[in-house]
């Protein structure tokens, strides 16, 4: 099979995945701008990048092709002109208002290598890296006591949001808060303009300029009719139906399912509560266990979205619309409510799936690992007091660009 996009499932032999390695951008994090940039912790580089090289091992060792965000984004900026409107459009969304800082910054990156142009704007350019003259605008006091130019992307080695391979397509998501938008900037350059990624004829399902908050975490490809998404605390229902109309009219997925989820930080985006591990096994948090309401979206004549309500519990949903003899609902942390807070907190439901009933998972989610491990799952486990700082597990740190079809 070609290593282009190809999605079908969550399960399937993974081929090829995007992920980023950690950088500079971490060093940028500080108590003072944790809001700012959706942390409450700083990872320690050196440590984490071990953790995150560990990682990426792991998955060479179970042949699958390993591709850098840096590296892919590099790819599609070869071209001088498409290189200066990249430079451009990131400036634009990096909220520079002065007019001084802009023109210095413009020729700062434009003279960069790609490679270098990439890794700057992800790492932030601090304002102690340039010297801007004549910067005495009212802008230019205002910002005068934050010490960057444009902000650093600490979250993008959670490479799983800015999009999603589903089917033969891409989503580019509209990011749901200013510190990420930028990052499926990098992305869209990517689909546009690098062949070996994205080559031609791969669809787009949902745009960077489209109107409301997408995030792949919440995007679960359950087969290759259904494609589950999270209504969650950052992913809309406008989002969500604009997705759906585009990909059931244009490709084979038939229906979308929507799980409305509770919209809190714990409970992010799906994926943090509800994984894929096998055809019939799934790792889930036990506070979304109760009946759950679903939502069920479908194509009418028209080629319209039309909608219907599900009621039940989550595993007779499953069951039914996987076409299931049984599914079995495999709890973070067991029956022990304070080993579910804890391995809940450090991404115990984040499985990745590399192929059926093979997952990735971090070390530290013992309790977890174990259930998985009596379930008939091979659990294989990898380093991450570090990574985990940053609130996302395995499935958080990829982005399946390719997998076998089941």
């Amino acid at each position: 099979m070609e290593k282009g996009i190809h999605n079908y499932s969550e399960i399937g032999k993974l081929n090829k995945v995007l992920l980023h390695r950690l950088g500079e951008e971490i060093e940028g994090l500080v108590p003072d701008n944790f809001e700012r940039l959706l942390f409450d912790d700083i990872p320690y580089l050196k440590v984490a990048r071990e953790e995150h090289d560990i990682f990426a091992g792991l998955l060479r060792e179970n042949g699958i092709e390993v591709v850098y965000y840096v590296d892919e984004t590099a790819k599609a900026l070869a071209d001088d002109e498409i290189r200066k409107d990249f430079v451009k459009r990131f400036l634009k969304e990096s909220d520079i208002y002065s007019q001084a800082a802009k023109e210095v910054l413009e020729d700062y990156l434009i003279n960069m290598s790609p490679r270098e142009l990439v890794g700057t704007a992800i790492a932030g350019i601090k304002k102690t890296d340039i010297n801007v003259k004549n910067a005495n605008s009212l802008a230019d006091y205002i910002a005068s006591g934050y010490p960057y130019y444009t902000d650093p992307m600490p979250n993008l080695y959670f490479t799983r949001d800015p999009g999603a391979c589903v089917g033969n397509g891409l989503n580019v998501h509209h990011m749901s808060t200013r510190a990420r938008r930028r990052e499926a900037l990098l992305l869209q350059y990517m689909f546009k303009y690098n062949k070996d990624f994205a080559p031609e004829g791969s669809n787009l399902w949902y745009d960077y300029d489209h109107d409301f908050s997408m995030e792949g975490g919440d995007v679960l490809v359950l087969s290759k009719d259904i494609v589950a998404v999270g209504l969650s605390q950052r992913t809309t229902a406008n989002g969500i139906e604009r997705f759906a109309e585009n990909i059931l009219n244009k490709s084979s997925f038939q229906k979308i399912l929507v799980f409305d989820i509770p919209k809190s930080r714990a409970f992010m985006h799906l994926d943090t509560v509800f994984t894929m591990v096998d055809y019939d096994k799934f790792t889930i948090h036990p506070e979304i266990e109760g009946p759950l309401q679903i939502y069920e979206i479908t194509l009418n004549k028209d080629g319209k979205a039309h909608f219907e309500s599900i009621q039940g519990e989550l595993e007779d949903i499953l069951r039914d619309e996987l076409r299931l003899p049984a599914v079995e609902l495999i709890r973070c942390g067991g029956d022990d409510a304070m080993a579910a807070q804890r391995e809940q907190w450090n991404d115990g439901s984040n499985t990745l799936a590399i192929a059926p009933g093979v997952v990735i998972t971090y070390e530290r989610n013992y309790v977890t690992n174990d259930l998985l491990e009596k379930k008939g799952i091979k659990v294989i486990t990898m380093p991450s007091s570090e990574l985990s700082r940053g609130r996302g597990g395995p499935r958080c740190m990829s982005c399946p660009v390719n997998r076998d079809d089941l």
